[in-house]
């Protein structure tokens, strides 16, 4: 997984038969007699529109980890959160991760990705090249700059945690936010995922910050 040299830097990754002769077209004529006897996995779907393809997609696999230490913080409420927001995106997950981590950490990975050796947010490392393919993603999120941004904000850390993984998979949907107009438009839609799974808004368009 993409995450395991952090582990490494930072610590606790039927062949066809010839005739027989006397037998003359015995296979032939074998195949007949079955050719008209279903399967039971065939005979269960003569309904029209039925197929023996599953209805529903799997389940993705989500994960949530955090690599450093939050007692107030509990990976698992995160996770919760993040399942319920999935189905309502304009894409399908397959299996996402999400890592919890520090300053140090986060500017490694700035430093190697993007050429950039200062802290972030958030950092989104999709490996489906292809995006109408369901979306396999590393999330990784700075609890160190959570923690700066909430003395400025009226909610806890894990919120802000929850605002950056929305963040990412919303750049894995094609959301973009250079350009004023396309960053309204993504936290609007940030917005929408938090209401519709009972958190409410979290961005404050007033500080001037962004997730």
């Amino acid at each position: 997984m993409f995450f395991d040299w952090i582990t490494t830097l930072f610590g606790p990754t039927f062949c066809a038969l010839p005739p027989i002769p006397g037998l003359g077209n015995w296979e032939d004529e074998e195949r007949k007699k079955t050719m008209n006897t279903p399967e039971p996995a065939i005979a269960d779907c003569d309904e029209p529109g039925c197929t023996n393809e599953p209805d529903v997609p799997p389940e993705p696999t989500v994960t949530c980890v955090c690599e450093v230490e939050a007692p107030n913080l509990d990976p698992s409420w995160l996770r919760e959160q993040v399942e319920l927001l999935l189905p309502l995106l304009p894409r399908l997950v397959e299996r996402l991760a999400v890592q919890v981590i520090d300053d140090e950490a986060m500017t490694a990975l700035h430093a190697k990705f993007h050429d950039d050796s200062t802290t972030t947010d958030v950092l989104t490392f999709p490996s489906t090249p292809d995006p109408e393919a369901p979306l396999e993603v590393d999330i990784a999120i700075c609890l160190d700059e959570a923690r700066r941004q909430v003395e400025s904000r009226g909610h806890g850390v894990a919120e802000e945690l929850l605002l950056y993984v929305i963040h990412g998979l919303l750049h894995c949907c094609g959301h973009d936010d250079k350009k004023p107009e396309d960053s309204d438009r993504m936290h609007a839609e940030e917005d929408r995922l938090l209401e519709a799974i009972g958190i409410g808004r979290i961005y404050d368009r007033g500080d001037g910050g962004d997730a």
